[in-house]
Formats: structure tokens, sequence, C-alpha cells
């Protein structure tokens, strides 16, 4: 009997100590306590505190900027403006192409006077068409003087003795030959010298000059007018 009754202990002393056992393993225990004291710590970090460094945020900035802006109910919705269309106009042939086409294929004549080889001269005394008629030919040419192959001084005695001698059997128109210097390395020389004789030297027994027609010599010779006596 008791050794029954001391069974029944021990038997009552081992459940006694699994029951502990059992329960003494409590993971979540205390976890309701310590989402309270996060709840706590939370709801205080983000508690809006007032700005007491007395320099304004930029939230504040923005604020005061916008206190007085409206909205604009118009511009709720902006109408979009469609692109302008621009009207594509047919291309015109250029006719200054077209002209220089014909002078290429000799179907057109070039005009002496556009080209930067024209050169003329009138006197303030006479009637201001002259070199106009002189250029087109309408003078008879009484007279003429090649100066091709002679140097500048040869050139100019040979042309004062020519004008001298025409001046004085009273001849009207007369024509100087002198070409165009296409082959020589310094260009046209003798053209050039002739303009400025005909405007220095010998400017005083002339009335006009013009570049020639096609037929007598065109760029590379002078009509010339000369002063009668």
């Amino acid at each position: 009997m008791a050794e029954a009754v001391v069974a029944g202990k021990h038997v009552e002393q081992k459940n006694n100590l699994i029951e502990k056992s059992e329960w003494s393993f409590a993971p979540f225990k205390g976890l309701k306590d310590a989402l309270e004291r996060r709840k706590d710590t939370f709801n205080k970090k983000h508690t809006i505190q007032k700005n007491t460094s007395g320099k304004k945020t930029d939230e504040e900035i923005f604020l005061d900027a916008m206190a007085g802006v409206r909205e604009i109910k118009e511009f709720r919705e902006i109408p979009l403006q469609k692109p302008r269309i621009i009207k594509s106009h047919p291309i015109r042939t250029d006719d200054s192409l077209e002209i220089l086409r014909q002078i290429v294929n000799g179907k057109r004549k070039i005009r002496l006077s556009d080209t930067g080889e024209y050169m003329e001269w009138i006197s303030p005394d006479i009637r201001k068409d002259i070199t106009q008629r002189l250029h087109q030919g309408e003078f008879s040419i009484q007279d003429y003087i090649d100066l091709h192959g002679m140097t500048l001084i040869e050139a100019k005695e040979a042309l004062s003795m020519f004008l001298k001698e025409s001046i004085k059997k009273r001849m009207f128109c007369v024509k100087v030959i002198h070409g165009r210097g296409l082959r020589s390395p310094r260009g046209p020389v003798l053209k050039e010298a002739l303009k400025n004789w005909l405007q220095g030297t010998f400017k005083k027994w002339v009335l006009a000059y013009s570049t020639a027609k096609d037929c007598d010599g065109g760029l590379g010779a002078t009509y010339i007018i000369l002063k009668q006596k």
C-alpha cells in the first residue's frame, strides 16, 4: 500500500514537471507590450513640430509664394493648335541658267556690256546715249591702230602719234586693237594701260570710248570718238 502511494506521488510529480516544461517555452510572451511601446515611439517621431529655427522651410516658402495664386479656369483645357500647312509652289526654271545654256550651245550671243571686261567712258559735255550707240556700231570706223606685240612705251608713243594724225585729218571715230591679254601671264596689260591713257594723258583729245562690237574685235578692241578742232 505504501509503495502504491509512493508510486502515485512519483507519477503526479512527473506530470507536473512535464506540464511545466511544455508551457515554459513562450516565444510571443510580451509581444503585445512590445507593439504598444513601438506604436508610441512611431507616433512621437511623426508628430508635426513647429518650426522654431526662425528659417522658413521649403514647404512654407512654397505656400507663401502660392498664397495669392488663383486657378485660371480657361487653362484647364488648352486646345491643341494644328500645325500650319505651308503650300509648296512648283519650282520655276531660272532664266539666267537657261540663258547660260543657250550661250554655251551657241544659240545666244553674250552681251559684252554685261561682262566684267566691258569698258566705256563719256565726256560730260555730250549726250549720255553716245556710248551705247558707239558700242552698237552706229558710227563708221575711219581708221584703226593695232598695238599687239608692243611694249607699253612703244604702244603709248604709237597711240599718241595715231591720235594726233587722226585729229589732224579731222576723223571722228577710230578703233584701237589691244587684245584681251588671255595669253599674257600678267593679264590684259595693254587694255588696262589704254583705259588709263584715255582718261589721263589723251583725255584732252577724247569725247567718248567703248568696247567694240564682236565683229570688230569685241573685248579686244575699243572704239574712240575724237574731239574736233
